[in-house]
């Protein structure tokens, strides 16, 4: 099996759940897919990076470093530095924090961004893509260069239009419609 399907496969049994629930974004749905279940395991993150590699390399976007806003992004741009050391390359991990700390450096961006950076933006799902775009705005405000946007998972509810319409490109590893379609009922 690939990194993908494997990806997949994991989605579906860790993170996907049926029922009522309330999004970061607001939003209700009968859908809740908690990606950190899978983005946090050793399995997922043996997934993830790898594929999540491969899809900045066939983008073509050649990155400095990847991160986004913490909490959800942060495994997944783990996942890719260490893939990318064990490819040979260093891509760089960051976070990107919700608010600037009120105590030493009072830095917004944590760990070892530059300004000037080329820089893949992380997001474990996508749903209005507000997350990915705030960390984008952060991004850009401390000099980085945003190539694109990667996400575990697009529910496919208009994040990744909302982000390209703010003219990035986006590249999702699994769309929700494949995750629900291995769910067991």
């Amino acid at each position: 099996m690939s990194d993908t399907s494997d990806l997949v496969r994991l989605l579906a049994q860790r993170s996907a759940r049926r029922g009522q629930f309330t999004l970061s974004s607001g939003r209700t749905s009968t859908l809740y897919i908690d990606a950190r279940l899978t983005t946090m395991s050793p399995e997922g993150l043996a997934c993830i990076g790898p594929s999540a590699l491969a899809a900045i390399d066939q983008a073509g976007w050649a990155p400095d470093a990847v991160g986004g806003l913490t909490l959800g992004a942060d495994p997944v741009a783990y996942a890719i530095a260490y893939a990318s050391a064990l490819a040979g390359r260093a891509v760089r991990a960051f976070t990107v924090r919700k608010e600037a700390k009120a105590h030493g450096t009072g830095r917004l961006i944590e760990g070892p961004f530059r300004s000037g950076d080329r820089v893949v933006v992380v997001e474990d799902v996508i749903t209005t893509g507000g997350s990915a775009l705030r960390a984008a705005e952060a991004i850009r405000a401390a000099g980085g260069q945003i190539v694109g946007v990667l996400a575990v998972v697009d529910r496919e509810e208009g994040g990744r239009e909302a982000i390209e319409a703010a003219g990035l490109p986006v590249v999702a590893l699994v769309r929700a419609r494949d995750v629900v379609a291995l769910m067991a009922d």
